[in-house]
């Protein structure tokens, strides 16, 4: 079982991977080290700065749409944020995620504030969401298939680490 707990960082629908880490931060590096300091900035300046290690994003539809850099996820990840909390995702952030170990659970966020106290827990393949705060308990779309087996291995890359490849796909298991 993963289990996460921290406070919500509340935003609304359609942040977009150039939200998340701008195209003029990366003129430089895509140094996911360096580039935290700028996470988000477009939609709230001073988000970066306030970030604690364990605060977990609560956002509307379509998170993560536009472009599929893989460092949208890193940066978040890099800031200390574990899980991303959406009424939907775009696909590839969605992967993106899954392959870096950030959880993306897609679940009703609108009764979450900023600063509500969140736990996820994902137990099997299925995903709860519990908001504290508000005493609201609810269950999340589940992670089956190899996304899970690569979120239980903290990404992509530890799994193939640990299991050589990837299994075959099941034809039941959705990619």
């Amino acid at each position: 079982m993963m289990r996460l707990a921290g406070r919500a960082r509340r935003f609304g629908d359609d942040v977009n991977t150039d939200y998340i880490i701008t195209s003029a931060r990366k003129r430089e590096t895509i140094d996911e080290r360096i580039l935290k300091q700028w996470l988000l900035e477009t939609l709230d300046p001073a988000f970066a700065a306030s970030v604690r290690d364990g605060d977990i994003i609560v956002a509307g539809r379509n998170f993560g749409c536009g472009s599929a850099m893989e460092v949208a996820v890193t940066v978040i990840l890099a800031a200390g944020i574990r899980a991303v909390l959406a009424s939907s995702f775009s696909r590839t952030f969605f992967r993106n995620a899954v392959n870096n170990g950030l959880l993306p659970v897609q679940c009703d966020t609108a009764r979450f504030e900023e600063g509500d106290r969140l736990e996820v827990r994902l137990d099997g393949s299925a995903l709860w969401v519990e908001n504290r705060t508000r005493a609201i308990a609810l269950g999340a779309t589940p992670i089956t298939g190899a996304a899970l087996a690569i979120l239980r291995e903290g990404g992509l890359v530890p799994y193939v680490r640990a299991h050589g490849a990837l299994a075959p796909a099941d034809a039941s298991t959705p990619p």
